[in-house]
């Protein structure tokens, strides 16, 4: 009997808990430094090759990748790791190894924050870019930032929460582009009902938890502030993100986004089956589905599902990047969307 893919990553996952819990127990606990004194320099060996080998291959094992460049790094992280987890007389020995760990990570550190610097460097010309585009900011900013930057997680991060910031403060008194090529995804939802809910629950969660536990903690009541304070505003910018970007249509390409958790760019030539067929659409969605479906508070299932003839990448929260076969949309108006395929498609 073949063990599912869900299955064998739950085994590498529990594998990995096992081996870093296993050295936190060997150094952190009574029962550990009875084991040390039989032998501390070959128990301290045991464990640099527990962080710096078994850890990063079942890491790459859990997330199903096959990567030097990961597998290295993630040993430097071991490495470093050791420095902390591990006494330093028992790691005396080999302390010189974990130098290089050190130097790797502080190697990555610097390339990050020459990226930061390459980014703030070009943000005029990004900025001009964006403003000259006549897609929506949504996209035209991420696209003028891979035009001047080089592509990396902790651009796409520092990008994601720009957008955030200006969707929430800065868009208020712009309104939404409504013509025969954009179509929305929210008003016949609650969407927009459903994050003012949200948003009124965070403001009396702070009001009320943050002046109880600020009599026990003021550094906790300060942290539970800020990130309410930090949800509130991510609440606010998604609400300007839905009613400012309805999905686009152009001659090669259609955008579709749904607040800032997720937006794909699908080329017509890609679309490979449009599904509009009520038994298909209320089916269970696939994993290599990502969906634009406005909350509500009924369930909701899509009025058409897009077959793609290859994997298109998606951008999820933080700019992480995910590839998808199937799009699974609930347009407002669905004949405007067929009418938009019908003429671009050809």
């Amino acid at each position: 009997m073949k063990v599912s893919v869900q299955k064998r990553q739950n085994l590498w996952l529990a594998l990995l808990l096992l081996v870093l819990c296993s050295n936190l127990t060997l150094y952190r606990t009574d029962f550990g430094k009875s084991i040390l004194e039989t032998g501390p320099s070959s128990v301290a060996l045991g464990s640099l090759i527990d962080l710096v080998i078994v850890a990063p291959i079942l890491v790459l094992a859990w997330k199903r990748e096959k990567s030097i460049k990961l597998f290295l790094l993630l040993s430097a992280s071991g490495l470093v790791l050791s420095r902390i987890l591990i006494p330093i007389e028992y790691l005396k020995p080999y302390v010189a190894i974990t130098w290089v760990g050190i130097a790797v990570e502080l190697g990555l550190l610097a390339i990050e924050l020459l990226l930061l610097v390459t980014l703030v460097r070009y943000l005029p010309k990004i900025i001009k870019d964006t403003k000259n585009s006549s897609l929506p900011i949504l996209f035209s900013f991420t696209n003028a930032v891979d035009r001047y930057v080089q592509k990396h997680q902790l651009i796409h991060i520092v990008c994601s929460e720009m957008l955030m910031f200006y969707y929430a403060l800065a868009s208020w008194r712009k309104k939404p582009t409504l013509n025969e090529n954009t179509v929305t995804l929210h008003k016949n939802s609650s969407y927009i009902a459903f994050q003012v809910m949200l948003i009124h629950a965070v403001v009396i969660e702070t009001l009320g938890i943050h002046w109880f536990i600020h009599e026990k903690s003021m550094i906790l009541s300060i942290i539970l502030l800020v990130l309410n304070f930090y949800t509130v505003i991510f609440f606010l910018a998604d609400i300007r993100v839905v009613q400012l970007n309805p999905v686009l249509f152009t001659k090669e390409k259609m955008y579709i986004s749904l607040g800032l958790m997720k937006r794909i760019e699908i080329s017509w030539a890609d679309i490979h089956e449009v599904i509009t067929e009520q038994e298909e659409l209320k089916q269970k969605l696939t994993k290599d589905t990502i969906d634009f479906l406005a909350k509500d508070f009924d369930e909701v299932t899509p009025n058409v599902i897009l077959k793609l003839k290859q994997p298109t990448e998606a951008t999820l929260a933080l700019g992480l990047k995910k590839s998808y076969e199937k799009v699974a949309i609930k347009f407002d108006d669905l004949q405007r969307f067929i009418d938009a395929y019908n003429k671009y498609k050809s």
